[in-house]
């Protein structure tokens, strides 16, 4: 009666395995052969997984060495003309249009980056121009068609459907409206070549069609699929994810695809929309199995939404791609089975999928011992007492609007600043966190395993301070940073010094490329017992005479980087992370720190894809952010940063942050932003980042001097500082001293002639 599916399942493996080999390669540490090999031994695996946990609908083609669009990218051969003018090969031609190329005489930047919907998971933006010709590249697919067919699979395909690929695209001549007759005919050709498979369905992803879409898009889509439909032979399963498909539903079951994948956990709006229009005979896979947070399922939620559904033969899926999930908790060995027991990654994802379909097979439900299993985990959640905190909940009960707001306008705020930082004009700076070797790594591992003491862990940090202070002063930048040596992440390591967290040891997630991120884990009330950044940051200010940034990570980035308790208030858990927030800003202030970075890198990830929920999001993470710098004195400094995401629809909201100076992503998008800031009138002080620091190449002091020439024309001299885009902690040291002295040596060439 039932059938299960899972949309995409993790690709950086067990242990990271894949993020290791990518290196490794691209270090030049193993061959192309070895790369090939060793990634297929995963996928191979993985596939494994699936079939022994009964999956129906085995995916292939969402494994990726790097990134699903780069694929494909390269499966339509839509490779910009600079990237083909390298003359390197396929792997290679990939890795150039990711990370970018520097060699010899050879200089070309990698493909702008920006976040995948509401996740923290980043996709290369696809450029078109009059230069693309579409020309189809099967040979990932056929490879791995082949591996899930030695494996007596028979496999559902995956590719980003036409439509989202296009909407996506940076399209940089033309409308868009000008490659949709180029895109339909590299996916009739793409349809036509995967009819001669033995597969169970092409599944076609349009996320895009959970945003909301004008009557254009809507007859765009269907002006594509129309025609892509007509050549199909195997059946094509249009799957979406991360919300609802009002704006379409009604054209979609008119069209002759075979199924319909609905996303039932943030897509609440779909039940309406499928008890208004009916399915029209399609085949619906149910996401009834969230893919994008790690508490388990409540099978009697579950059974609910299909009861309510009430359509017989339903295909148990995941709300979207298991990507966004860590590998397995059976790696969790250190965490207490009373948490252990209601988590749930990407390989339990598979056993709740095949739980449910027993259970649903099952006469007496209510009797399985499955069921009764999970219900009992469910109210164990109703003991976990030690995550309450009464006086935190007091706190933001009795939060007055005057708590939300700096005394001094920003006018006010800002000569003061001036007149007491006394920087030079086009300040220079950083965003924070500068390489973390390997040597740093190891340290902070034994420390981890008791291996060594808390003194000689402290011991190891302050010399690294020391070296960056150094460093940074031989350099010349103006305002300097710690180096953020004694954090393996910007949101795990408040999670370890805030009340009211869980931390995995394995909960691994992709963030881009070889970049994974351990996200922690929400589970009640936040509040702060001691100052965990004012020591090393206070050490920092001792050992020079310019100013040193206090770098905190902001309530919302906070939130959206970890995993959170669903049954938790997002907008209580916000104010009680800022409240915990302002009293360590209010220490580094004491310390005498006087200029606060309190990062938002993540302000816009779970802003809600329709713009009708928006206001409710965007108020709490303005006062959020805010409360936690409500309180200091004018004269001292905040920064904020913000990174790869589309702020052209926010930026008043973000005018309504307040904070002194902003820092944001620009290399990428070839300085667009500032020309948003300016068409909005921003009245702040901006660090539009001059360099990408997601790839190894080191831009040139000429190359700077052109970018920093161009800022001076677009942002006046008196608000414009200078700085990278993100923080270093990726990159390799050459690198980054490199392209911090040629960033600095421009910065001042220029000033000689302002």
């Amino acid at each position: 009666m039932y059938k299960t599916s899972v949309i995409g399942f993790p690709r950086i493996g067990e242990n990271r395995e894949l993020k290791k080999i990518v290196e490794n390669f691209l270090k030049k540490e193993i061959t192309k052969n070895e790369l090939l090999k060793e990634s297929s031994n995963i996928r191979k695996k993985h596939l494994n997984i699936l079939k022994e946990n009964s999956i129906d609908y085995i995916t292939i083609n969402d494994f990726s060495l790097y990134d699903n669009f780069l694929d494909t990218i390269c499966l339509l051969g839509a490779i910009p003309k600079r990237y083909n003018e390298l003359e390197l090969d396929e792997l290679d031609t990939y890795f150039a249009m990711a990370k970018g190329y520097q060699k010899n005489d050879k200089d070309v930047k990698a493909l702008a980056m920006k976040k995948w919907f509401n996740t923290n998971y980043h996709y290369l933006v696809p450029e078109l121009d009059k230069n693309i010709s579409f020309n189809l590249n099967l040979k990932k697919i056929l490879s791995e068609y082949k591996e899930a067919k030695d494996l007596e699979i028979t496999p559902k395909i995956s590719i980003i459907g036409p439509y989202t690929f296009l909407k996506l695209s940076n399209i940089k001549e033309g409308d868009l409206e000008d490659y949709i007759n180029d895109i339909k005919e590299i996916y009739i050709e793409l349809i036509q070549n995967l009819n001669k498979l033995d597969i169970s369905y092409i599944q076609i992803e349009e996320p895009i069609l959970v945003t909301d879409l004008n009557n254009k898009d809507i007859i765009n889509f269907e002006n594509i699929y129309k025609e892509i439909l007509n050549v199909k032979e195997k059946k094509i399963l249009l799957q979406t994810y991360f919300g609802d498909i009002r704006d379409i539903y009604e054209n979609i079951i008119k069209l002759d695809f075979d199924a319909i994948g609905l996303d039932l956990i943030d897509g609440e709006y779909n039940f309406e929309l499928i008890e208004k229009y009916g399915i029209n005979n399609k085949e619906i896979f149910a996401g009834i199995v969230n893919g994008k947070n790690i508490f388990i399922n409540d099978y009697k939620k579950s059974i609910e939404i299909i009861d309510r559904l009430g359509i017989e033969n339903l295909v148990l899926s995941s709300s979207c791609s298991l990507l966004h999930l860590p590998f397995t908790i059976k790696n969790e060995t250190s965490l207490d089975e009373k948490y252990k027991i209601l988590l749930s990654f990407a390989v339990e994802k598979l056993i709740e999928l095949r739980e449910l379909k027993n259970i649903l097979e099952f006469e007496d439900f209510e009797n399985h011992n499955k069921y009764n299993e999970n219900q009992k985990k469910i109210k164990s959640k109703q003991n976990l007492t030690e995550f309450l905190n009464n006086e935190v909940k007091e706190k933001v009960k009795n939060l007055k609007e005057e708590d939300f707001y700096r005394k001094e306008k920003f006018d006010e705020r800002i000569k003061l600043q001036k007149k007491y930082l006394n920087l030079p004009k086009l300040p220079t700076t950083t965003i924070g966190s500068f390489p973390q070797t390997l040597e740093v790594r190891k340290i902070r591992n034994k420390y981890r395993k008791n291996e060594i003491t808390k003194n000689k862990y402290n011991e190891f940090i302050y010399s690294k301070i020391e070296e960056v202070i150094k460093l940074q002063e031989n350099l010349e930048i103006d305002v300097l940073v710690h180096g953020e040596f004694e954090r393996t992440d910007m949101v795990e390591y408040f999670g370890e010094n805030f009340e009211g967290f869980l931390i995995t040891k394995n909960g691994w997630v992709q963030s881009y490329g070889t970049r994974c991120v351990k996200p922690p884990v929400i589970f009640g009330d936040i509040s702060r017992k001691d100052s965990f950044t004012v020591e090393y940051i206070k050490y920092a200010q001792e050992l020079t005479n310019k100013y040193v940034k206090g770098m905190l990570t902001g309530p919302i980035t906070i939130i959206n980087w970890s995993f959170v308790r669903e049954d938790l208030s997002i907008r209580d858990i916000a104010y009680q992370i800022a409240l915990a927030l302002q009293d360590e800003v209010l220490d580094l202030e004491k310390s005498g720190i006087k200029v606060i970075q309190i990062d938002e890198a993540a302000l816009r990830e779970k802003l809600p894809l329709r713009k009708e929920n928006w206001k409710e999001y965007l108020d709490i993470a303005i006062k959020a952010f805010r409360l936690t710098n409500s309180k200091v004195k004018a004269d001292t400094q905040i920064h904020t940063h913000m990174c790869y995401s589309e702020f052209k629809d926010i930026i008043n909201e973000i005018k309504e942050l307040d904070a002194d100076v902003i820092t944001i992503e620009a290399a990428k998008s070839d300085l667009s932003m500032i020309d948003i800031l300016n068409e909005n009138n921003y009245d702040k002080e901006v660090g539009p980042g001059v360099y990408d620091i997601h790839s190894p190449r080191i831009p040139s002091v000429e190359e700077f001097e052109t970018v920093i020439n161009e800022l001076t024309k677009k942002i006046e001299i008196e608000k414009l500082w200078i700085n990278p885009d993100c923080g270093l902690k990726t990159r390799g040291n050459k690198e980054t001293i490199e392209s911090l002295r040629n960033m600095v040596v421009a910065t001042k060439n220029i000033r000689k002639n302002l």
